[in-house]
């Protein structure tokens, strides 16, 4: 093997591993905003739920009256 196949082999990894790289960087990126998306929606729904005992909505199924058939 030559020093030029050499060098267009090493060329073509290091390309490969940019290339890898940059799909795992974007993928990380689509990630993390994924679970702030949903750290958000969590703090709405635990907010929610939070007025909703303030409200005096039933929260558990132990609170609930039993049903008419019984």
């Amino acid at each position: 093997m030559n020093d030029s196949s050499r060098i267009d082999e090493l060329e073509a990894r290091v390309a490969f591993q940019e290339h890898s790289l940059n799909e795992l960087s974007d993928a990380l990126a689509e990630a993390r905003a994924e679970i702030t998306r949903h750290a958000l929606l969590l703090t709405k729904v635990v907010e929610e739920l939070k007025s909703a005992r303030g409200a005096g909505v039933a929260t558990s199924a132990a609170d609930e009256p039993p049903p008419p058939h019984y």
